[in-house]
This record gives structure tokens, C-alpha cells and sequence, in this order.
């Protein structure tokens, strides 16, 4: 989730890491096993003069299946599913209005399972995995390519 972020001007930062489970400092070991309730999340940073958290949820709907209750694509499990955080009631509102107008334009025969939740203590992940499409190209450009998330980009999304 951080290469879709990462390129938009007022976007100051992207880090990827563990939110909304209930083991402190959790690492990507333990979020993996699926007990630590952890989403796999991005804490993004940005500047609301340049891009609205509008603009942020938008981005985010049109890189997933929100209607996947189970995971993303080939990554399957609790620590994939998919939310959006929110910090305050006006975060909150955008969200479920978002999540609303989804739901009601008919552009999916499922329903729209994606969480909207308060934001909670964000742990970043490991080195290794911060800017993994960069530093990694060829790994994250095969993974992705496998994952199927780029032909359902294109066949949900494009239009």
C-alpha cells in the first residue's frame, strides 16, 4: 500500500506497519500468525493544503477489493482485511460517507465489507519492509503481478 500513496504531491510520508490489535510492539512474525488482531496498515503523513483525506480514502478504495472479507487477493488472513482509520469525527464522517457512495453506485454485486474504525496505536513495521517496492523492485513487481490485484484495478477501477 505504500507505492499507490507514495507518489502524489502533499504526501509527505508513508510508512507501513500494525494497527488496531491488542499485543504491544507487535513484529511482522506475530502479526502473521493472525492472533495479534493487527491489520497490516500504512500511516500516512501528507498535507491537507495539497491533498484532502478525501483524496487519501478515494486512492486507498481504488487499490482493493472492498468487497473481500477474508484478505487481499493472495494474501489471505485477518491481518489483510481491509479498513480505513479515522483520528477524528470529521475523518469519520468522510469515510462512511465514502464507504456509503460506494456501496450505493452499484459498481460491486457484494456488498462493501471494508471496516471504518477509530485509529489506535500504530506500530511500524521493520526496516526491511519500508519501502519495500523500491528497495526490493523486482520481488514486489513479481508479487504483485501473481496477485491478481492489478487485473481487478483494472477491470473495477479503470472504467
Amino acid at each position: 500500500m505504500v507505492k499507490p500513496f507514495d507518489q502524489w504531491d502533499g504526501i509527505h510520508r508513508v510508512v507501513s506497519g500494525y494497527t488496531g490489535g491488542h499485543t504491544e510492539n507487535p513484529t511482522y512474525e506475530d502479526v502473521k500468525t493472525g492472533t495479534t488482531g493487527h491489520y497490516e496498515a500504512v500511516e500516512i503523513t501528507y498535507d491537507p493544503a495539497l491533498i484532502s483525506y478525501r483524496e487519501i480514502v478515494t486512492i486507498y478504495w481504488q487499490q482493493i477489493d472492498p468487497t473481500d472479507d477474508g484478505g487481499q487477493f493472495h494474501d489471505r488472513g485477518d491481518s489483510y482485511r481491509t479498513a480505513i482509520f479515522y483520528h477524528d469525527t470529521e475523518q469519520k464522517s468522510i469515510a462512511e460517507a465514502s464507504k456509503q457512495e460506494l456501496d450505493a453506485s452499484g459498481k460491486f454485486a457484494k456488498p462493501i465489507v471494508t471496516s471504518i474504525l477509530p485509529a489506535s496505536t500504530f506500530y511500524p513495521a521493520e526496516t526491511y519492509h519500508q519501502d519495500f517496492y523500491k528497495k526490493n523492485k523486482q520481488e514486489y513487481q513479481e508479487d504483485r503481478a501473481k496477485s491478481g490485484r492489478d487485473e481487478f484495478i483494472e477491470t473495477n477501477w479503470k472504467s
